[in-house]
């Protein structure tokens, strides 16, 4: 596997975990009972902490990438026409 497919594979299952860790401890004002301020959406996030959902991200790519990049090494996953 060359580095721009494993650089690839990893960037996508990044976004992918990212995606999937954003609604983790997502508490809107109207969960939590609270009134915002005027012009602020009730369904919106008290505190969206992204750079902790970003690294939760980064470690379960971390994690899965060495399973995908062998999947596709040994054209379990095809990657390459034939």
């Amino acid at each position: 596997m060359n580095i721009p497919l494993g650089l690839a594979i990893y960037v996508l299952l990044w976004w992918l975990s990212f995606f999937v860790a954003l609604p983790l401890g997502a508490t809107s004002l109207h969960e939590a009972g609270e009134t915002g301020e005027p012009g602020v959406e009730r369904g919106a996030p008290r505190q969206h902490n992204l750079g902790k959902k970003a690294l939760i991200a980064a470690a379960i790519a971390a994690v899965l990438w060495p399973l995908v990049a062998y999947l596709v090494v040994k054209d379990v996953i095809g990657v390459f026409p034939r």
